[in-house]
């Protein structure tokens, strides 16, 4: 028993190593969150079993957590690099499926089409503006620059403001406000499901995205110019490296252990 007892353990440090590592791996990637692998005993006992002679047989894998805090946030002076200061996340959708994914990478830029997108394809989603400022939360937007206004005058410029708000400048001076920001927030942002390239999407876990606007009270304020980094610790994530590898070493020690006493064992009865 005590081979499969420390073999589970062997196994749950190799869980916890690989989640630290990937931690490390991205360190530098822009809006990414870490994550925790969390453990839970083992018993196997029965409604007859003596509580008081109850023994473990190991350890598995509970869950492996996200951890949502904010990461440092770094200046970088371009206008379409938005920070979400907050809780939140952009809404982005993909043109060749359409899919509505959310990220906190606001590391976005111009494709040739006019679209503010994120990598290849995903665009930024927007809410449409009334005159009188009121956005519709009701739906989303792609947000696209026109490379004209009705008066023909060519684009000049682009400027997000802290409510959100993406305002394209033509050369005659004027401005035209595209849309506002789209943000989602969720139950439980624990329950997303991990897209890659720090993309998520809901689950019945997660429950489905509330939607509101920049500075409407569940959101603070957007920073232009600015993206989030990760949230991994470096020196906390190294000793977890550590304790990770410690813990293998260990479990790995009781497995040798085990077998020489069964070898003694063995050869006692010889």
């Amino acid at each position: 028993m005590s081979f499969y007892t420390s073999l589970s353990g062997v196994k749950s440090a190799q869980t916890q190593l690989e989640v630290v590592s990937h931690n490390l791996a991205n360190s530098e990637t822009a809006g990414f969150k870490r994550s925790r692998a969390n453990f839970a005993d083992v018993f196997a006992t029965s409604s007859t079993t003596n509580p008081q002679l109850a023994m473990g047989v190991g350890t598995r894998v509970e869950s492996i957590t996200q951890s949502f805090t904010n990461g440092p946030i770094e200046q970088t002076g371009n206008a379409l690099d938005l920070a979400i200061t907050g809780e939140g996340f952009f809404a982005t959708k993909s043109a060749a499926s359409e899919e509505v994914m959310f990220t906190r990478n606001g590391a976005f830029s111009v494709d040739e089409d006019g679209y503010i997108k994120r990598g290849t394809d995903d665009r930024l989603q927007l809410f449409a503006v009334a005159p009188d400022g009121t956005a519709d939360t009701g739906a989303t937007i792609d947000a696209q620059i026109p490379a004209e206004n009705a008066d023909g005058s060519k684009f000049a410029g682009i400027t997000v403001s802290g409510n959100g708000d993406v305002i394209a400048t033509f050369a005659d001076g004027t401005n035209q406000t595209l849309g506002r920001v789209a943000m989602a927030s969720f139950t439980a942002p624990t329950g997303l499901r991990q897209m890659g390239s720090s993309n998520w999407s809901p689950t019945g876990l997660s429950g489905e995205p509330s939607w509101g606007e920049p500075g409407d009270g569940r959101f603070n304020d957007l920073m232009s110019g600015s993206v989030e980094r990760s949230n991994v610790d470096l020196t906390e994530e190294l000793v977890g490296l550590i304790t990770a590898q410690r813990y293998f070493q260990a479990n790995a020690k009781a497995i040798d252990t085990a077998s020489q006493i069964t070898q003694t064992i063995i050869g006692i009865r010889t």
